[in-house]
């Protein structure tokens, strides 16, 4: 079961939220969807929601107003989505209190890196610890609450090994130097690129299913470390399409 951060999906389309429940819950997020009108806002009220992924296309009651309801209710990040994000209803959401915007039709890969980026961005301004929820099930990363699983299973990691993992977390889907690593995890108390690489090897021995040819920790030859989060989930909304579409039609 899923322990990532919960996700409300608000949109007038069945397809589209089966299209992103199915998403975000490979991706490892909790999810609910509605159907906009007052029972959403009610969902709203009675549970926590860590973001809201909010269609503004309804034919009525759509545009800025669905925007402004949830804001009054809750502070969570707010990614709008539109089929008309070069138009003024949603260039102006962030003036309404959206924090993002996707244009429809959109890619399960854009929405999940928007989602992951308005989470960290939240988390920090509540001084609170970074959550980052990766991968297809194959691997999960918790860094609120300190977890992490492969495959399944519960991994145990030791201080530096897990440190250079928050660090790659963090910066999902980008290279990080060898320096950039190093300072932070090992900061003043320089180390050299032996103990990271050890760390890597480490890491890859628990996380990836098979270590000489890794999926999730990558090597930026002469550069630094990668994890690699957007291609893999690009990866698994392809291959779970043919099926949704068959179930759906």
């Amino acid at each position: 079961m899923a322990r990532g951060p919960f996700v409300l999906v608000i949109d007038d389309d069945p397809g589209i939220r089966t299209l992103l429940r199915r998403g975000l819950s490979t991706a490892g997020y909790r999810v609910r969807d509605v159907e906009p009108g007052r029972g959403a806002l009610a969902c709203i009220s009675a549970r926590h929601f860590d973001l809201v992924v909010l269609n503004v296309d309804f034919p009525v009651g759509g545009g800025p107003e669905p925007i402004r309801a949830v804001r009054e209710l809750s502070p969570m990040p707010i990614l709008a989505m539109s089929v008309h994000a070069k138009e003024d209803a949603l260039v102006k959401a962030p003036d309404t209190g959206a924090d993002d915007y996707v244009q429809k039709p959109f890619a399960m890969e854009e929405v999940l890196a928007r989602v992951r980026a308005l989470l960290r961005r939240r988390a920090r301004e509540l001084g609170r610890p970074v959550q980052v929820v990766a991968g297809s099930g194959d691997l999960e990363i918790d860094l609120l609450h300190r977890h992490v699983r492969s495959h399944g299973h519960e991994v145990l990691l030791t201080v530096k090994p897990y440190e250079v993992l928050r660090v790659l977390a963090e910066g999902a889907d980008r290279v990080l130097t060898h320096e950039e690593i190093l300072r932070a995890v090992w900061g003043a108390r320089r180390a050299g690129r032996v103990q990271l690489r050890m760390a890597i090897w480490q890491l890859r021995r628990k996380l990836e299913a098979d270590p000489a040819h890794p999926q999730y920790i990558l090597t930026e030859i002469g550069v630094g470390y990668r994890l690699e989060l957007r291609k893999r989930a690009k990866r698994d909304d392809q291959a779970n399409t043919p099926r949704a579409a068959s179930e759906d039609a």
